[in-house]
């Protein structure tokens, strides 16, 4: 999978959870809950923050390609003596 997809997705779903948590949190009990709401919200702020990272980039993305890419792969020289 695509890192950009892969962390779009996960950043959603975290955004998801916090908003269900931050809502479900407004009720005094959890009877009074609104759930309709509950779900609305959430989803649309899942919406806006797959949106966003789409239209902005995602620093986690970046730093993973400057990280992966940057290391050299080292020769049979280095591995041998790392084994010692």
């Amino acid at each position: 999978m695509n890192n950009f997809i892969k962390y779009a997705l996960l950043r959603m779903c975290r955004t998801i959870a916090q908003t269900a948590i931050a809502t479900i949190g407004t009720a005094a009990v959890l009877s009074q809950v609104d759930w309709k709401l509950v779900v609305s919200a959430s989803l649309l702020a899942g919406l806006l923050s797959l949106l966003t990272s789409v239209a902005t980039g995602l620093p986690e993305v970046e730093y993973a390609e400057h990280i992966y890419m940057s290391k050299e792969e080292p020769d049979d020289a280095e591995v041998e003596d790392d084994d010692e």
